[in-house]
């Protein structure tokens, strides 16, 4: 797996770089004492950063037929059926994955397929836990076709840090659970909507893995 640093971040980094070193030169220079206290934290910030916009690329090596992976890094948060009106207009299952700061951001595409719909909704900054965030929040939905023809929508939702949704996806795209179809700045949750007789893989508390671990499998 090879890592490097998202593209969303390159400038947010360099910029960050730039303010760190004009921060910390004068202090050497005229402020020596503090210099030392100045320069770990800003290590530690910079590090912070860098941390958080890691991309890694990632290889899928299961079966790939009829499954669904994990769209993000994190914890599963909700499990549950629920109606899904915006799309679908049907009875899903929810499976809700939260990101903390501390997790890769980018998303990935839960299926193989053809992107048939994405749109992006203004909304809220409540906390992206919350039942509420996932039609209150702004969020963008993506809905996928899969290459046997059922549909599965996605919901990037941004939470309380989270200022910016960025999807990659467009009507008519292929889809490959080894993209990256989005990236969420700065802590939030991706939602997959499936149908109620797929066979779901985790359970509330578990950890996923973006693009790589099984969250659930279709039924042909």
């Amino acid at each position: 797996m090879k890592v490097k640093i998202h593209h969303e971040g390159t400038n947010i980094i360099l910029i960050l770089l730039l303010i760190l070193i004009a921060i910390n030169i004068p202090m050497w220079l005229y402020v020596r004492p503090a210099a030392i206290p100045v320069t770990a934290a800003s290590a530690i910030l910079f590090l912070s950063v860098v941390n958080f916009f890691r991309s890694p690329r990632r290889h899928f090596n299961g079966n790939r037929e009829n499954v669904v992976v994990a769209s993000a890094d994190g914890k599963v948060v909700a499990l549950e059926e629920t109606f899904e009106s915006e799309y679908l207009n049907c009875r899903v299952i929810q499976l809700s994955v939260f990101m903390t700061v501390f997790n890769v951001h980018a998303n990935w595409f839960p299926v193989d397929g053809k992107v048939l719909f994405v749109k992006h909704h203004p909304g809220r900054f409540m906390a992206a836990y919350l039942p509420k965030s996932s039609t209150e929040n702004e969020r963008s939905t993506i809905v996928i076709e899969t290459k046997n023809g059922q549909k599965i929508l996605m919901r990037q939702i941004a939470g309380a840090m989270a200022r910016r949704i960025v999807t990659y996806a467009e009507p008519g795209d292929e889809a490959s659970i080894e993209d990256h179809m989005g990236f969420i700045k700065f802590g939030s949750r991706v939602d997959i909507y499936l149908p109620l007789d797929a066979e779901i893989l985790v359970k509330i508390g578990d950890k996923t893995t973006g693009g790589i671990t099984e969250v659930a499998r279709l039924k042909p």
